[in-house]
Formats: structure tokens, C-alpha cells, sequence
């Protein structure tokens, strides 16, 4: 008979893990305290969304974010969380929120030496219905010796120190990278700590799934035509692909992550810039994709070499496995050599 405990008694926590990073690197110590803030107003956040019915958190807060997007009760409540818990972390000096018009900068009493750009409540739109959520958030170094400023928050993905995102769904969970791969981590309730539960994640090559609003069909591009005619009437005579879309960016870029496939939101007449941020959403999901070995672009170049020019901009993105991805990029040049 096994002599094991049927309770595990050397479970690698997040918060463990995050920590044994921090020693193998010899930092300071610093992204460790941040890391462990941002986590702490995560389990914050999960708990709110799960009691936001109970405690009439849904409807409207009466009032509109700098990118027009109607505020929830809850995006407010998150929004503050994550703020005063990356404040109160004192390895900060400069933050960007979706929520939030200007950069946040922080007293120089309580500063450190990170920037984080963070959407605190993705696919708010969604909380009525009760379909998944989540938080999105990039850390960077400042490289500056000035005064933190905007100019700080306005680095490419490239830069990124680490990433990642939780999905508020059926349970919550933590996809993170510090630029050694992806691991995702689930919250285990009777605990308060999240779990590791895959270590590191790879993308299938390609997927069977694409993910996008075809609401817009309209709009589209003669590439995303061609490219979406191909997935559901193929030539060579294989399956169609699936049609997946949630309408929260966490949601499907996760499930895009875990069954492989392509998650699209591009440039369309309506929106020729694209409609996702590239600072607290298209950069760090392209970061968790390309170290899962996944591939993101705008359609011209690497979601990750975008220079930012201000810190609400938009782009347009494409995500997912590679051979998905290469294979949208071949119908774009297709495209553009016809025109």
C-alpha cells in the first residue's frame, strides 16, 4: 500500500513559483512583490464576479471609459483593485488601465522600477450574461532616468517582462510568462492559491477552430473573405473548421491557446485600425501566444514589433497556431499583389 497522503503536501503554488523565478533570475525581488499584487487582486476580482449577482454588482456605473465602452459596476470595482494593489506593491512608478484616460503615475514614495498596462475587466459586456471574463495585464522595465511619464508605457511587446491573463469561466485560472514559456495555474477555493495545472503550454501547429465576429462580414476585407471561404469550403477536401466566438477576448484566445486554431479581430471598413488595444490587450496576448510557439501579427508585421504611439491606440490582430497564421499572411500578400 502507497504511504502517500491522499492531500498533497509539496503542491507548486503560483505564488511559490513566482518566487523560485524570482531566486533562479537573482533579482531584487521586486517582480516578485508585484507579481504576488497583481495575483491578490485577481483572487479579488474572481471573488467579486462570483458574487456580483448577490450583491447587485451588474448594470451600468453611468459612465462611458475613454474608449467608449460603457462602464460596469464591476470593471469600476476591478479597475480599483488592481490600481491600489499594484500602488501598494511598491515595484511600480507608472500604470496604464483601459479605464483610465491618462497614465497613472505613481507617489514617488511608493515607486519601484516596473510599468504595467493592464484591461481590468476584458469582455465586460459579457457580465450580464454570465459569460467568461477576465483580466489582461504586461509588465515592463522603465529605461528611463526622467521622471515616469507616458513615454515610459509606450514600449514594443518585445520589451515585455512578463505577462499574462486570468479567465474568470468555469473556474479561475492564471496563464502567466516570464518569457521562459507558458504556465497556467488554477484557483483552487479552499485555498486562496492558484494551482499549477500545465506546465509549459505549446500550441498545436494547427488548429481546427477560427474565432472572429462575422457580424462584420460586411466590412471585411477581400482577404478575410478568401481566407474564411477556404476554412469552410476547403479545396483539398478536409474537414471545414469550427466556428468559435465568445466575444471576450480572454476567453477566445485562451481557447485558441489550449485546441490551437486562429483568433482574428483585423482592420475592417468600419474599424481600419483595428478595435482591440495594443498595450493592455493585443501585446500581452501576442507575448503568451509566441511563447506558447503560436504566431501574432497585425497583418503587415509581429503584434510584438508594433512601436506604440500612444497609449489607447488600436491595431489590428491575428493569432494562433503557426501554420493558421501563415496561412491568413498568404492570402494578405495574395491580396495586396492583385491590387
Amino acid at each position: 500500500m502507497s504511504d502517500r497522503s491522499p492531500f498533497e503536501t509539496d503542491m507548486l503554488t503560483l505564488t511559490r513559483f513566482v518566487m523560485e523565478k524570482g531566486r533562479q533570475a537573482k533579482g531584487t525581488g521586486e517582480l516578485t512583490q508585484l507579481l504576488n499584487s497583481m495575483l491578490t487582486a485577481i483572487k479579488a476580482i474572481s471573488t467579486a464576479v462570483r458574487k456580483a449577482g448577490i450583491a447587485q454588482m451588474y448594470g451600468i456605473a453611468g459612465s462611458v471609459n475613454v474608449t467608449g465602452d460603457e462602464v460596469k459596476k464591476l470593471d469600476v470595482l476591478s479597475n480599483d483593485l488592481v490600481i491600489n494593489m499594484l500602488k501598494s506593491s511598491y515595484s511600480t512608478c507608472a500604470l496604464v488601465s483601459e479605464e483610465n484616460k491618462e497614465v497613472i503615475i505613481i507617489p514617488n514614495d511608493m515607486r519601484g522600477k516596473y510599468v504595467v498596462c493592464f484591461d481590468p475587466l476584458d469582455g465586460s459586456s459579457n457580465i450580464d450574461c454570465l459569460a467568461s471574463i477576465g483580466t489582461i495585464f504586461a509588465i515592463y522595465r522603465k529605461t528611463t532616468e526622467t521622471e515616469p511619464c507616458e513615454k515610459d508605457a509606450l514600449q514594443p511587446g518585445r520589451q515585455i517582462v512578463a505577462a499574462g491573463y486570468a479567465l474568470y469561466g468555469s473556474a479561475t485560472l492564471v496563464a502567466l510568462s516570464t518569457g521562459q514559456g507558458v504556465d497556467c495555474f488554477m484557483l483552487d477555493p479552499a485555498l486562496g492559491e492558484f494551482i499549477l495545472v500545465d506546465r509549459n503550454v505549446k500550441m498545436k501547429k494547427k488548429g481546427k477552430i477560427y474565432s472572429l465576429n462575422e457580424g462584420y462580414a460586411k466590412y471585411f476585407d477581400p482577404a478575410i473573405t478568401e481566407y474564411l471561404n477556404n476554412k469552410k469550403f476547403p479545396q483539398d477536401g478536409s474537414a471545414p473548421y469550427s466556428s468559435r466566438y465568445v466575444g471576450s477576448m480572454v476567453a477566445d484566445v485562451h481557447r485558441t491557446l489550449i485546441y490551437g486554431g486562429i483568433f482574428m479581430y483585423p482592420a475592417n471598413e468600419k474599424s481600419p485600425k483595428g478595435k482591440l488595444r495594443l498595450l493592455y490587450e493585443c501585446n500581452p496576448m501576442a507575448f503568451i501566444i509566441e511563447q506558447a510557439g503560436g504566431m501574432a501579427t497585425t497583418g503587415t508585421q509581429a503584434v510584438l514589433d508594433v512601436q506604440p504611439e500612444s497609449i489607447h491606440q488600436r491595431v489590428p490582430l491575428v493569432l494562433g497556431s503557426p501554420d493558421d497564421v501563415e496561412e491568413y499572411l498568404a492570402c494578405v500578400k495574395k491580396h495586396q499583389k492583385s491590387s
